[in-house]
């Protein structure tokens, strides 16, 4: 399937990195913007468009406006899924999103740590109330082995998205461990999915968008 990825973290973007990308878009001959590609996944953030080291000091408009344009004024071209990576909370970001484009399905990450779920329950309730469907829970940074023992630590506390899922009366769509090579991987733009797919911190996001996809419409052959 052709999948895209849209970093909608204006203030503090990451997929570039993450993805091992740098540079400006293009302009095709209709003035859009073309995606930059890696590991056959298109691209676009405002990680692309300012300095890596410029803060974005914007308000509520400008943001919404940015998001506007990353959406509209890309050439994606034929694209099965895009996936949007959007920031934690409720703002304006997310209502953004919600309301300039069809969404089939919101999943929401967070670690088991009490603080984190309360944002975690107000992203879920929000989505359901601009009528997204919210696919699942994932908890991330769910346990983490010492390398050299094996012990198992629950740094952030245990099943507490599990929990949150009861509530909500939503679906647990899976766990990340908090590892090493997931940390590396990222900081060195080389997805652990691409660089260690054997891995176990791999497998545990392929089960992930396995979950996911068997919960989304089947996009048109």
């Amino acid at each position: 399937k052709e999948v895209g990825l849209l970093d909608a973290d204006i203030y503090g973007p990451s997929i570039p990195k993450m993805m091992n990308l740098k540079g400006n878009p293009e302009l095709t001959p209709k003035n859009l913007m073309r995606p930059l590609k890696n590991y056959g996944i298109a691209c676009m953030s405002m990680g692309f468009l300012i300095e890596e080291t410029a803060p974005v000091v914007w308000r509520g408009l400008m943001v919404m406006s940015a998001v506007e344009k990353l959406l509209r004024q890309v050439d994606w071209g034929q694209l099965d899924y895009l996936v949007v990576d959007m920031p934690p909370g409720t703002g304006d970001v997310q209502l953004s999103v919600s309301q300039n484009i069809p969404i089939a399905g919101a999943v929401i990450v967070s670690t088991p740590q009490d603080v984190a779920l309360l944002d975690a329950r107000k992203g879920a309730e929000m989505f359901r109330k601009v009528h997204v469907p919210v696919l699942g829970l994932v908890q991330n940074m769910s346990v983490f082995q010492c390398p050299k023992c094996k012990h198992e630590t629950h740094i952030f506390g245990a099943d507490g998205v599990r929990d949150l899922a009861k509530t909500l009366g939503l679906d647990i769509l899976g766990d990340v461990p908090l590892h090493v090579n997931i940390r590396e991987t990222c900081d060195s733009g080389q997805p652990v999915v691409i660089s260690q797919p054997q891995s176990d911190a791999a497998k545990a996001y392929l089960k992930i968008a396995m979950e996911i996809s068997r919960r989304l419409p089947v996009p048109p052959s």
